[in-house]
């Protein structure tokens, strides 16, 4: 029976992870920091972890405490890191010691290990992209536009303009060859994380996979995290009978996937033979707007949200960007089977049994003392 670690594996991801890992026979280790910022347990682990983990309270930027995990691994997940766009903006050196260094720590105790490595599957994400890829009609081929321009936001030019003949640049799928050119310091992070995990892995020649995760949500999400996504934002402004302001006209395009679908991907790319170095997108596959997924939350709770929309961007946010799914279909087989309207009710019908905090004010503050929260040219 093989031993499976997860670093951070009491968040939302991991613990739905060690559930179906459990499930399938593998013994399952967590090691986790329980950053209060996350979890806000008072340093209690959550309640929702499955009786059979084995638990470890540690840091994955602490060699001792990466080298304990590892005794007797054959698999280790890697999804410790600090997530948000915003935040990483002006919280530098946390998400570079924490993501970057957490995975160079890791790293040399996998190398400095006498027992061989299974399979090292590292949880990345499309932040490694920035914007997602984008077709001009004018030009006839595809564009991998860079950053917006700030004047241009401000101007209320939301959409992405093609580098050459500055037309609008029509979304299509966003897949793993095109170049990465992340656009936050998050996204930075997590391309530091890939390069690290791949290059080590070719190196000492134990199988290396890198999934780059879109947009993910579902029950057991931070609901008192402001950087965790959207989904449990907008829950929370909805709960407290708080309005919900939408950036750049709620136009903006994702890829939302449901966690059971993200756990589908993590235990294919454990079981099935993958060619080590592959990286591989996993999400719905589905080009979902900020507004549609506000009404589909609304839909879930049976609630109609209060939609504001002041002409206001978040600096560092990409416009637009979906999934291509071919090579997840091909390398590991995954069918994403969670539709929208389904998954918001999975998650509705868990959030509204917890305790949630709106702290959406705070965020904005945030935002405005760094200068990343603007207003386009009919915003006020």
């Amino acid at each position: 029976m093989s031993r499976v670690l997860i670093t951070g594996g009491a968040g939302f991801i991991g613990s739905h992870t060690a559930d179906a890992l459990i499930e399938q026979g593998y013994q399952v280790r967590v090691l986790d920091l329980l950053d209060p910022q996350v979890h806000a347990t008072e340093g209690n682990w959550p309640a929702y972890l499955h009786p059979d983990i084995e638990l470890v309270r540690g840091d994955v930027r602490n060699a001792e405490d990466v080298a304990k995990a590892l005794v007797d691994v054959d698999v280790v997940y890697h999804l410790a890191a600090l997530t948000g766009v915003g935040q990483s903006m002006y919280d530098i050196a946390s998400y570079v010691t924490t993501n970057t260094t957490g995975t160079a720590t890791l790293l040399e105790a996998v190398i400095q290990r006498a027992r061989p490595l299974h399979r090292l599957i590292l949880a990345s994400s499309r932040a490694v992209y920035g914007e997602g890829t984008g077709f001009c009609d004018v030009c006839g081929v595809a564009r991998y536009p860079g950053t917006r321009a700030k004047q241009d936001l401000e101007n209320g030019h939301w959409e992405v303009p093609c580098p050459v003949c500055a037309g609008a640049l029509r979304p299509v799928p966003t897949g793993e060859l095109r170049p990465r050119l992340p656009i936050s310091i998050y996204g930075l992070t997590k391309m530091q994380q890939e390069d690290l995990v791949l290059q080590v892995g070719h190196g000492f020649r134990f199988p290396t996979v890198c999934l780059r995760y879109f947009n993910v949500y579902g029950s057991r999400q931070s609901l008192k995290n402001p950087y965790t996504g959207v989904v449990s934002i907008f829950f929370s402004r909805i709960a407290a009978g708080q309005p919900i302001h939408l950036y750049e006209g709620g136009q903006a395009i994702r890829d939302f996937v449901h966690v059971a679908d993200v756990v589908q991907a993590n235990l294919l790319a454990l079981e099935r033979d993958v060619p080590s170095g592959s990286v591989v997108n996993v999400g719905s596959g589905q080009q979902c707007s900020i507004a549609e997924v506000v009404r589909a939350l609304g839909r879930a709770t049976g609630n109609t949200p209060r939609l504001v929309d002041k002409g206001e961007f978040r600096a560092g946010d990409v416009r637009d960007c979906y999934a291509d799914l071919q090579q997840a279909r091909e390398l590991l087989g995954y069918k994403p089977a969670v539709e929208l309207d389904q998954g918001m009710r999975e998650f509705s019908a868990w959030a509204a049994g917890q305790p949630s905090v709106d702290l959406y004010q705070r965020t904005v503050e945030e935002l405005r003392q760094h200068d990343l929260l603007g207003f386009g040219k009919e915003g006020k």
